[in-house]
């Protein structure tokens, strides 16, 4: 049984959309409802490519999303979709495939596949299989379809991946791949990179097999290539700490908290780095190697991950994560830092001081403090709902 305590279940998806195409066949929602206690997952391949196949991929995700969120089984909602669905009339299939993952509080986890690749399901270093019920759905003109049903207890270091068939058939019709990676190679890939790096991020496994399988492809991908990754582990907590506290006499106490607090730490703002500094006895160092044009320089604090200047970089962290940009392919400033080291972690706490900043007190100049607030109330809220962060925010 899972200790959900304890235990995160970190999501995260990778996608490319097929070369040449204005959008992707191919949609993956996911959502934690009841306070986090709860996930759902859904990927949803759409008949063919482009728009038409993201309209239709976006309908079925967001109804399989919609009822298994109101808290209708799984298999009934797949039901009701299938049943839903248009029905191409020429080639007599249905509009999309899809796999529903719907992992409850106390770590029971229920899939739901359609006509997509098997998920992969990793316990350890080693491949394990969670039995398969199929059964059959009468589909609105299409007699009836065949959906697998299977369900296991999560433990902590399960990892589960799922693709849409764009990973299995790359390479297909290559010279080296002349049936495509398939799934056993796609596994065997998976468990290879798994064994590598024992520390790999569900970001970081899901994006090296979306760019595996494009390379498989010859960097043109030959149709919509999506893999969603979930692990069960241990959460990782960042503290990030921006703007002076509004009494001086807490000064002290910050920097005292923050020395102490377990997990990783972030400054943003050169007053409250001098302040942490000035409290804790030791030297703020700018990092002159890194220079680059849009955003300060990162400095060096000795206990401290990151420190960085306030809101120039907490914006381009903004539009960086609001974006579609792999942040892996970036130069790395402290914007690329910033954002790597949120998305890296999983229960985020924000320490904003409401000091204004006595720079600022000028009226013709922007007001910092509404700004820095504003800008990480925005963050928070991204961060929760679209990478499904435990993200939260406090003033002092």
């Amino acid at each position: 049984m899972l200790k959900t305590d304890n235990i995160y279940v970190e999501v995260f998806h990778s996608q490319i959309k097929k070369h040449g195409q204005a959008a992707g066949g191919d949609v993956f929602l996911s959502e934690k409802p009841a306070r986090g206690r709860r996930t759902i997952c859904v990927l949803a391949d759409g008949l063919g490519s482009g728009v038409k196949a993201n309209v239709l991929a976006t309908m079925t995700s967001t109804m399989a999303l919609k009822y298994v969120k109101s808290d209708i089984d799984v298999k009934k909602a797949s039901e009701i979709i299938m049943r839903t669905l248009p029905v191409c009339s020429r080639r007599k299939v249905g509009y999309s495939t899809f796999t529903i993952v719907d992992i409850s509080g106390g770590g029971k986890v229920s899939i739901i596949e359609y006509d997509n690749p098997s998920y992969i399901l990793l316990r350890g270093d080693n491949p394990a299989k969670a039995e398969k019920t199929a059964f059959e759905i009468e589909a609105a003109g299409l007699g009836k379809r065949k959906l697998e049903y299977s369900s296991f207890e999560a433990r902590e270091g399960d990892r589960m991946i799922f693709f849409s068939d764009g990973v299995t058939q790359s390479g297909m019709g290559s010279r080296v791949r002349p049936l495509g990676w398939g799934f056993e190679g796609a596994a065997d890939f998976v468990a290879a990179r798994c064994k590598a790096g024992k520390e790999l991020t569900a970001q970081g496994l899901a994006e090296d097999i979306v760019e595996r399988a494009e390379k498989n492809d010859g960097l043109k991908a030959k149709d919509d290539i999506t893999c969603a990754v979930i692990n069960f582990r241990r959460p990782r907590r960042l503290l990030v700490m921006t703007g002076p506290p509004y009494d001086n006499k807490m000064d002290s106490d910050l920097a005292l908290k923050a020395d102490a607090f377990e997990g990783r730490k972030i400054i943003c703002g050169g007053t409250t780095a001098k302040i942490i500094a000035r409290e804790l006895d030791r030297d703020v160092e700018v990092d002159l190697n890194q220079i680059y044009s849009d955003v300060p320089p990162a400095s060096k604090l000795k206990g401290f991950d990151l420190v960085t200047e306030g809101t120039i970089t907490l914006s381009k962290t903004m539009k960086l994560l609001s974006g579609s940009a792999e942040l892996k392919r970036l130069a790395k400033d402290a914007a690329v830092r910033l954002a790597s080291m949120l998305l890296e972690s999983d229960i985020i706490e924000f320490v904003v001081g409401t000091k204004i900043n006595e720079a600022h007190q000028d009226p013709k100049l922007p007001d910092e403090l509404a700004i820095r607030r504003n800008l990480i109330r925005e963050l928070v809220e991204l961060l929760n709902k679209r990478y499904l962060k435990e993200a939260e925010y406090r003033l002092i």
